[in-house]
């Protein structure tokens, strides 16, 4: 049971820590006295052991191991070690010389973890140093110059013993003017794993090796047939290209007996990049992508690399299933999107990478779950969940590692990958010791798990999802010297999750409080899942009058998938951008099909008719829509003999449509019309337009009318008088005196001169016409022609 601390995602209890270290500290106690009186170190290393004094000196060079080669020696093997010293304190190392030394054997994970946290540390055992000829000398050491050092050393002469992990370290020794003696001024310690036959059980290791970016692609396509999709900007192409990140990656895993994790949004992306393109390059502004030739070769690269190998693919655009469980399962239609993402995997991976990918497993964030995770994780139809040690820990007290695979019920199996060889390779890893330092620390928990048990077992290793691209280098360089090493055997995921369960390991998922709350920080919050619920929403909406559904449902389902990525942990801002940006678009296409903005309208009697005109400035066709016209004052104005009336509308891409209502007024004055698109399901469309109608039943053209007939009637009816007037004058006339005697009245007649000549002159007029046979009786008497005298009245 003294490997019982040794667990994954366990550590040795602060009790035993305490007295390890208090022991160490009372053996070195008479060696350090005894350094203090001597100028010199050289009896501590005849006794075995190099003790350091941490005095103001001490620990000023930085050493740096940039290559131990090879990684794993075996018998006959030539260890050679190179890197950097570098004199960063005040005064200039005399003396000076570079050393390699071997220290004790690890025996347990937990041991391999306490010395590599203090790596560097002038405090506690060295170990002996190989000295002779085994060492690199500099006369001096000026503060701030780095001096390179290669040491080359037959592993025979390290005088390794049996199989196991052994503390190597590179170390400096020199003086200072203020303290001139031999003393270590600096070392770094690493692991020298030996191995040299074969073991009798290997390790089945899964490496998973991750092809997964951040999200590139917006909701925006052209207009055009191809639909020409737009970029969020052009980091995609950087990466791609030679020398960037997942160049480096499908570079260095192309020779690795690997199991490939990708997800589907990276190939569509880069597939996207190798036809027409265009990169946003402000708020509304894009320009032509250029880099069609650098996708089409990675995408050719990574064909070839997957051929034979097995390939998982998570659901598109790796949604982030943590954040799902615990803040977006009550909202309505998250579970969806989820299922949506998994559902198109098969047709992005396959047309592209000619393989079939496998799509029951479920990645949540850094292998940690619970209750909730796992729910919602095989919700789409994974049955199988890579979680980590560190989430679900082990708690039988089993004295070693257990396989990966655990049944936690439901039909599911969490795949447990090992928390100390999942995340060797974090960190900033840019400099070549911190690679090799990572390696070396590696391939010694690797050797250490298979050391624990002769039980068959397999391990899976599953590091963070985006790695650098000096963490890759050294994942492959360790997963290469792994390969070489005699402990382990490649196995894929499908055969770990397959493996026989060890009936000791722990299957309990741990609770929800148990949830990192580093992790649960950088979740997507409640909010982001509502955003993304009313875009689907209004996405829903505007798809079904759409004549073809698909140039919009494409796009936008897949930005839905990929504003749920597990890429946004950490970029809360960028996250919300994108989500909006999505949104606006769809509004931006959504009010592409709208009413046009009316102006009061005055209607003139009982009944008129309105227009209403719908504009679709889509490329496509828009149907399935009514157009409703309401009254809100129906008492005064109705619509086709209601309150309202509603008409399908069609319209073309690129047209508009008039739609023409009947109304019908009861009372004068002011009515307010309503118009309002509407599907074919009732639910409003876009925005609606309202304009006031004057109802007037009688305008002032029409009175005008009237009053031009009614005068006309009393026209006709004074014509009427004066004929018959007329008529009874000349009546008279027949019975009483001639003209001349009828002359002689003339100062009688009341009518004043101008009467009298203009009558006058209309009778001179006709004078000289000949009378026609057929000419009716006139309506008045004859008249003479004689001038006729002052005040003489004319008949009319």
């Amino acid at each position: 049971m003294a490997e019982a601390a040794d667990f994954q995602g366990t550590t040795p209890s602060p009790a035993r820590r305490w007295l390890r270290r208090t022991g160490a500290l009372l053996t070195a106690a008479p060696l350090l006295a005894g350094l203090l009186q001597l100028p010199s170190a050289s009896s501590a290393e005849a006794a075995g052991q190099t003790s350091v004094k941490d005095a103001s000196g001490s620990g000023s060079v930085a050493v740096s191991v940039d290559t131990l080669t090879p990684n794993v020696p075996t018998e006959g093997d030539t260890l050679t070690v190179s890197g950097t010293v570098t004199n960063n304190g005040k005064q200039t190392v005399t003396g000076a010389h570079v050393g390699v030394r071997l220290g004790p054997k690890l025996a347990t994970r937990s041991a391999v973890d306490d010395a590599a946290n203090g790596s560097d540390s002038l405090r506690g055992a060295t170990g002996i140093e190989v000295g002779g000829k085994y060492v690199e000398k500099f006369p001096k050491l000026t503060p701030g110059v780095a001096e390179h050092f290669s040491i080359s050393v037959p592993v025979d002469k390290l005088d390794l013993g049996s199989d196991g992990i052994y503390q190597f370290a590179v170390s400096l020794n020199g003086q200072t003017s203020a303290e001139p003696w031999d003393q270590v001024l600096g070392i770094q310690r690493t692991f020298l794993p030996w191995q040299p036959g074969e073991a009798d059980t290997k390790t089945r290791t899964t490496f998973l090796w991750p092809l997964i970016s951040t999200v590139h692609m917006t909701a925006e396509t052209g207009s055009n047939e191809q639909q020409t999709p737009v970029f969020l900007n052009d980091d995609l192409a950087k990466e791609i290209s030679p020398g960037g990140r997942l160049d480096e990656m499908l570079s260095l895993g192309k020779d690795l007996d690997v199991t490939w994790v990708i997800d589907p949004d990276l190939l569509a992306s880069v597939d996207a990049m190798t036809r027409s393109y265009r990169v946003r390059t402000g708020a509304n502004t894009t320009a032509p992508g250029t880099h069609q030739a650098v996708a089409k070769q990675w995408l050719a690269d990574l064909q070839t690399a997957v051929a034979d190998k097995e390939v998982v693919a998570l659901p598109f655009a790796d949604p982030d299933v943590a954040s799902l469980a615990h803040n977006g399962t009550s909202v309505t239609g998250s579970l969806s999107h989820l299922k949506d993402a998994t559902d198109v995997v098969d047709n992005t991976v396959e047309p592209i990478l000619h393989v079939k990918p496998v799509t029951d497993f479920a990645w949540p964030v850094d292998g940690a779950v619970d209750p909730s995770i796992v729910k919602v994780a095989t919700s789409a139809g994974a049955d199988q969940v890579i979680a980590r040690s560190d989430s679900l820990q082990e708690t039988g007290g089993l004295p070693y590692t257990p396989s990966a695979a655990r049944p936690i019920g439901g039909g599911t199996t969490a795949v447990v990958a090992d928390a100390r060889l999942s995340t060797a390779f974090q960190g900033d890893l840019t400099t070549a010791s911190a690679g090799t330092l990572a390696e070396q620390r590696f391939l010694a928990q690797s050797l250490a798990l298979d050391l624990q048990s002769d039980k068959q077992r397999s391990i899976v290793v599953a590091p963070q999802r985006m790695p650098t691209t000096g963490q890759a280098q050294a994942m492959a360089a360790a997963i290469t010297a792994l390969e070489g090493g005699t402990w382990s055997e490649a196995q894929e995921l499908t055969a770990a999750a397959k493996a026989k369960p060890d009936p000791g390991a722990t299957t309990r998922v741990p609770s929800t409080t148990a949830y990192p709350r580093s992790l649960r920080k950088q979740e997507l919050p409640r909010s982001a899942f509502e955003a993304i619920a009313a875009t689907q929403d209004k996405l829903d909406n505007f798809t079904v009058v759409l004549s073809d559904e698909s140039r919009v449902v494409t796009p936008f389902g897949r930005a839905t998938n990929r504003g749920m990525s597990t890429s946004w942990r950490g970029r809360p801002e960028a996250a919300q951008s994108f989500r909006t940006n999505v949104e606006e678009h769809l509004n931006v296409l959504a009010d592409q099909v709208k009413l046009i903005d009316k102006s009061p309208t005055k209607l003139s009697g009982r009944s008129a008719t309105i227009p209403v005109t719908v504009q679709n400035n889509l490329v496509q066709g828009v149907g399935h829509l009514m157009l409703r016209l309401t009254s809100t004052n129906p008492t005064r104005l109705q619509v086709g003999g209601h309150a309202y009336d509603e008409q399908p509308v069609t319209v073309s891409g690129g047209h508009s449509q008039t739609v023409k209502f009947t109304t019908s007024a009861k009372a004068n004055g002011q009515a307010t019309l309503v118009a309002q698109l509407y599907t074919e399901d009732g639910q409003e469309y876009g925005q609606p337009v309202t304009f006031d109608v004057k109802v007037t039943e009688f305008t002032a053209t029409v009175m005008l009318v009237i009053g031009g007939g009614f005068l006309l009637l009393v026209l006709a009816g004074f014509r009427m008088y004066t004929q018959r007037k007329r008529a009874a004058a000349r009546e008279a006339e027949g019975d009483g005196p001639d003209e001349a005697g009828e002359a002689a009245e003339g100062p009688e007649n009341p009518e004043g001169p101008d009467d009298r000549l203009t009558e006058e002159s209309g009778t001179d007029a006709r004078a000289d016409e000949p009378e026609q046979p057929s000419d009716p009786t006139p309506d008045t008497a004859s008249e003479s022609a004689d001038p006729s005298g002052t005040g003489e009245r004319v008949d009319r």
